[in-house]
């Protein structure tokens, strides 16, 4: 398979380079990018005035000896050469069309697969157990799940880790409450699991009594006790059973549970050694670690918590056991955690402590991937109307039948027969309109939830996309191309709109590197919206059934090169597509 187009220009940049100012060109910062402004060509490369600032020179001049070895005869025009020191290139159209010739029938659109995968761990979902999955979970949920779909696309062995919080001083006030529950004869009623945990907690804080025996029920609990660890068992089964209706609903699968009481085990070693380093310290009754860098409000030192002065262990604890299990253990090459923004500096903490201790060599990656909040069409976070979290079940089945009323009154509207599978096309384009509507914006900063706008059929929305795919698919049907091309075709890109579908085509693969980069779900959401807005004006000024061959086959492939990449992209976004709708 061919290396992708940014790949490829980056790799002729850097030969220039080199053949122009030595082997030791002092190459600096991004080699191509896509151009800002078409008049001037599909890529530009700001090399030049990276090196003309290193050897003091005229970067202007620096760009046309960098433009004279530039070897690109067989994919661009003449390197065109622009003040300040900007280098230019425009595809040739038969390289472009060939190119986009080799994505047709290839569901991997020319992609291929990296030659060193590596092990990519992402953390991501994380839900506390014996509560609902709410509102908060979603875009952990479905952002980490997005990372994790274009890492194992690309070829990279991904590890998909679900930190639930299974452990910790609140089970033993539920403990206490459901083996009570159970001898008045009653039981944990997993429809109403929040009020339970309510429930023990309010006892567990107006209960002095209740809350002593909570207290020694987790010391059974952390020692062993048999009966304390069946009921945590049969509370943890129970609990992420429940779970499993929302990650079905949101079709997540390959998360692995992983919780914190994996790693408890694991935590006397984590004191064992960073006391052997001599990095752990008393403070305050604690056991702590101070890592430079860090502060409190007043400007005193701020301390990493290892071990509380009541000998437990904490958050911070646990992370430090992953850390060195899934980098020394597992021989992670690269760990995401897909948690809210509010964690960062607990993140950054830890990391400074795993790097400090030795723990992580410098190659390997830890990345904290934050994002913002839900928030409700108040701009305040999305909260029912008593104030409390939204459940993320019932979140998800009213956008599902919200669309089935929205499939219905076009379905109505438009004269048309509903849909034999009904509930299947509801299910696909309201969970895929709550994805992408969260996935489309920039993860870092909080978004307002609305139904009406992620269920409409105009602007960049995942229905939009969805009926967009389903045109393609009819198009191609009518042409007797359902499942494919019959054969090699050979792509013409006579027509501006024809070439600039094709461009814009041949720029997905490098899309999803930039994902791998920049961890941004947006990226693609983008690139899939321009894609179908650039189709739209292909189809508009280039009839395609109508055409005489072998132009017919030649747009035909386009569009089924097109709806290859809709149908790619989505998937790895986690959102299906429909063929009919």
């Amino acid at each position: 398979m061919p290396e992708t187009l940014l790949a490829l220009l980056n790799a002729r940049i850097a030969a220039a380079a080199r053949t122009a100012f030595g082997p030791d060109a002092p190459v600096a910062g991004p080699l191509v990018l896509p151009s800002r402004d078409a008049r001037h060509g599909d890529y530009s490369s700001p090399v030049a005035m990276s090196v003309a600032k290193t050897l003091g020179r005229n970067p202007f001049e620096v760009a046309e000896e960098l433009a004279a070895a530039l070897e690109v005869d067989d994919l661009a025009d003449p390197p065109e050469v622009v003040r300040p020191g900007f280098v230019n290139l425009r595809l040739r159209p038969e390289w472009v069309a060939a190119r986009v010739a080799a994505e047709v029938g290839d569901d991997r659109l020319g992609l291929p697969v990296v030659v060193d995968p590596e092990l990519v761990v992402v953390d991501y979902s994380s839900p506390n157990l014996a509560k609902e999955m709410h509102v908060g979970h979603l875009r952990s949920t479905i952002i980490g799940d997005a990372l994790a779909n274009v890492f194992d696309h690309l070829g990279h062995r991904v590890d998909r880790v679900n930190h639930v919080g299974d452990w910790g001083a609140q089970f033993g006030m539920l403990l206490v409450h459901l083996e009570e529950l159970r001898a008045a004869g009653d039981d944990l009623d997993m429809a109403n699991v929040e009020s339970f945990y309510r429930a023990a907690n309010a006892r567990d804080k107006d209960d002095a009594e209740f809350h002593e025996r909570a207290r020694n029920r987790v010391v059974e609990l952390q020692d062993g006790e048999p009966s304390a660890r069946a009921t945590w068992a049969e509370l943890v089964e129970l609990t992420e059973r429940n779970n499993q209706v929302v990650y079905d609903l949101l079709s997540v699968v390959g998360l692995e549970d992983r919780g914190e009481s994996f790693y408890q085990p694991m935590l006397d070693g984590v004191v064992e050694d960073l006391t052997a380093q001599g990095l752990l310290v008393e403070d305050q009754g604690a056991k702590v670690v101070f890592v430079d860098g860090f502060t409190n409000k007043e400007g005193d030192p701020l301390p990493l918590i290892v071990r509380n002065r009541h000998g437990g262990y904490g958050y911070a604890t646990t992370d430090l056991a992953a850390i060195r299990h899934r980098v020394k253990e597992l021989g992670a090459g690269r760990v995401l955690y897909v948690v809210d923004a509010g964690q960062s500096q607990h993140f950054a903490m830890v990391f400074a402590v795993a790097r400090k201790a030795g723990w992580v060599p410098d190659d390997v990656e830890l990345t904290h991937v934050p994002f913002g909040l839900v928030l409700g069409e108040d701009g305040k976070r999305l909260r029912t109307r008593t104030g409390e979290n939204v459940h993320l079940r019932a979140l998800l089945q009213e956008a599902v039948d919200r669309a089935r009323a929205f499939v219905i009154a076009r379905a109505e509207e438009r004269g048309d027969p509903l849909p034999d599978d009904l509930d299947r096309v509801a299910a696909t384009i309201g969970i895929g309109a709550v994805k992408y509507a969260d996935l489309s914006q920039n993860r870092q900063s909080n978004y307002i939830f609305s139904f009406d706008k992620m269920l409409s059929l105009k602007g960049n929305t995942a229905p939009y996309l969805q009926y967009a795919y389903a045109r393609m698919r009819s198009i191609l049907r009518e042409a007797g191309w359902a499942d494919g091309p019959p054969g090699p075709v050979a792509i013409q890109l006579g027509h501006d709109a024809e070439l600039e579908l094709a461009k814009k085509l041949l720029a997905t693969n490098d899309v999803l590197e930039r994902m791998t980069e920049e961890y941004a779900p947006n990226h693609l959401c983008a690139h899939l919206y321009e894609v179908s807005q650039v189709y739209n004006q292909f189809y508009e000024h280039c009839p395609v059934l109508r055409s005489e061959e072998p132009l017919r086959s030649s747009r035909l492939a386009l569009c089924d090169a097109t709806a290859r990449t809709l149908k790619t992209g989505l998937a790895l976004l986690g959102i299906a597509v429909l063929e009919k709708i």
